[in-house]
Formats: C-alpha cells, structure tokens, sequence
C-alpha cells in the first residue's frame, strides 16, 4: 500500500515536470502558430500570466506580420487581467504609438487610461499622476465621442479625479485657518475659487472664508476692527446668498449678529451669541446625519 502511495505521488510529480517543461519548450519554441494558439488557449481560460508570457515571446516573431497588432494588444490585456496594471499600460502606450488605425485601439486607449486611474494616488499624495491621468481622458473623449460605454466610465473617473484635486486644493488653504493664521486663510481660500470657481468644495471654502473673515476681525486692534467685521459681513452675505439651506447658516448667522453687536448695530441679550464652535459642530453633524451624508 505504501509502495503504491509513493508510486502514485511519483507520477503525479512526474506529470507537473512534463507539463512545466512542455510550456517551457513552448515559450522557447519559433512556431509562432503553435505559440498562438497555446497563447490565446491560455487566455480564454484566464490563466494570463502564462499567456502574458507567450504573447511577449512572439512579439519579436509576429513583428510586421498580420498578427502582429493582435499579439501587442493581447499582451496588454493579458497583462491588465492578471492586474499587472504598470506593465499593462506601458504595453498599451506602446501599443497606441505603434498601431494607431489599428481596430484595437480605441480599446487600447481606454485601458491604458484605466491603467493609469489606477496608478494616482489619494487627495493627500502626489497629484501629478491625477493631471496626467485627467489630460489622457479628456483628449479620449474628444477622439472617441462615439465610444459610449467607455465615455460613461471616463466621466466617472474624471468625476473622481477632479474631487481630488479640488480637495487638495481646498485642504491645502484651509491649513491656513487651523493653524490661525486668518489673513493667510482668507486669501488662499479665494485663490482656490478663482483658480477654480466650480470648486466641489465651494459651499466649504466659503464657509471658512466666512470664518476667517470673523476671526480676523476679531483678533484686531479696535481701530481695524470696524473695517474688518464689514469685509465679514459681505463675505457673510455672498454666504447665504448662494447656500441659504446650508447646514453652515446657523453659525454664520450667529457671527454674523456678533459682528452687529461688535459694530454696535445690534442690542438685546441673545443666548445663541453664547454658543461654542463644539455646539455648532455637533449641530452639523446631526443635520448631517438626518439628510443620510
């Protein structure tokens, strides 16, 4: 029985070295149709790392043939399904460069982007990559406006990568304001909206220019103070003006009745005046969580 045991093992063992050395031989093999239609066997079954090898094996073989378009593109994709994703759109730049009539290559493009979307990095990293990414898509979209299911998914990832670079810049100009530093803050959160007034943040930005705005004016010597608290109250008012239901009003509009009183245009006791910036912020958070954001 054990003798039997150790047989069976020895053949099962023997089988894995032959199938290794078959596709070994294969991959070191010149029959270029024997490599093809091993490669694309090796595809269909999902087995791409294989397969990614034997189309880079035959890349060399199929150059200025027919196939040889086909072989590119299929060494991409079998890159880009095994998630190899920097090699992948490495092989589609190449790709595109090489075969630009080719009729994989609206495919090509798409994927390299893909590629590249996936190689950006959150909000907080490097942008860069994000701009790249964002100048391939827009120039895609307008070569393939036909391209309708690769369109919808280029706006999606554009949607997002805006969102970054829009947070980067909203984040990167409210540090101003935590660190205290109100003017700094004010002008850097306007910069924001005047390098970009369709800001996904704007509701945001004017808040804490609002709140920069106020604070400035309160931290002054009393001879500035007038002036500062009127440059408040437009910034209050420009506010409302656009976001009167914003979940920010009720603390702006307390500041705002603070700088009336500072100004000494407001009179009367009023207990919102009292009100701490922890209250306002758990006020938000509950409003927040009652509209399910």
């Amino acid at each position: 029985m054990k003798l039997r045991t150790i047989a069976i093992t020895l053949a099962a063992l023997a089988s894995l070295v032959s199938c290794k050395s078959e596709f070994e031989t294969l991959l070191a093999s010149n029959d270029v149709d024997a490599k093809y239609k091993a490669a694309m066997e090796l595809f269909n079954n999902k087995k791409y790392l294989k397969a990614a090898q034997l189309f880079e094996s035959m890349a060399v073989l199929t150059n200025g043939t027919e196939r040889d378009d086909t072989v590119q593109y299929y060494w991409g994709l079998s890159n880009y399904r095994y998630k190899d994703y920097y090699t992948a759109e490495s092989n589609f730049a190449k790709f595109i460069t090489n075969f630009p009539r080719s009729p994989f290559t609206p495919d090509a493009r798409f994927l390299r982007l893909d590629c590249m979307y996936r190689a950006t990095y959150r909000w907080e990293l490097d942008q860069v990559p994000t701009k790249n990414c964002l100048a391939a898509i827009l120039q895609f979209e307008r070569e393939y406006p036909e391209e309708t299911e690769h369109i919808a998914a280029c706006e999606r990832m554009r949607a997002d990568l805006s969102d970054r670079l829009d947070r980067k810049a909203f984040e990167n100009a409210r540090l101003y304001y935590k660190m205290e530093d109100y003017l700094a803050s004010r002008v850097a959160l306007r910069n924001v909206l005047k390098d970009n007034a369709e800001n996904v943040y704007r509701e945001d930005v004017l808040y804490y220019t609002a709140m920069s705005s106020y604070h400035y004016a309160r931290l002054s010597i009393p001879a500035r103070q007038k002036e500062r608290y009127l440059t408040f109250v437009d910034d209050y008012l420009n506010f409302i003006g656009e976001f009167p239901e914003s979940k920010y009003r009720r603390e702006l509009d307390v500041m705002y009745r603070r700088s009336q009183r500072a100004l000494g245009k407001y009179e009367g006791s009023d207990e919102e005046l009292e009100l701490k910036a922890k209250d306002f912020e758990k006020e938000r958070k509950l409003l927040e969580k009652e509209s399910g954001k």
